[in-house]
């Protein structure tokens, strides 16, 4: 009974995440990765690496959404997927190399600075 509980949790939180990164096009992740820690206990390498997997159906059901309602920029889709591929290749070489509290500090200050941006 305990194990089904933690998994109709999971769900739960899941929806939730799937909702904040459909509604606003990305972040589930940035809630993802502190509910993996603290509500999973995994570590924080674990979390932010389990976190992508996750994230990339919500993100593909989200694009999908989008394009069928016309929400999309062609333009500008096929230089950032580019970029983003790129980027995503240094980061997982990085996440492996990097000690875990400097991945937390970076994670952190990330978060913050996306925090404050959404207010200003």
């Amino acid at each position: 009974m305990k194990k089904f509980l933690r998994i109709l949790l999971y769900i739960s939180v899941a929806i939730a995440i799937g909702f904040v990164n459909g509604f606003f096009g990305g972040g589930g992740g940035m809630l993802l990765v502190p509910l993996l820690i603290y509500g999973a206990s995994l570590a924080e390498k674990e979390a932010h690496a389990t976190a992508i997997p996750i994230i990339l159906p919500i993100s593909i059901a989200s694009g999908i959404t989008y394009i069928i309602n016309g929400i999309f920029s062609v333009e500008i889709f096929i230089p950032t997927v580019i970029g983003v591929v790129i980027g995503g290749i240094i980061g997982a070489i990085l996440l492996k190399k990097l000690p875990s509290f400097i991945t937390s500090i970076v994670f952190a200050i990330l978060m913050i600075v996306a925090g404050v941006r959404m207010c200003i």
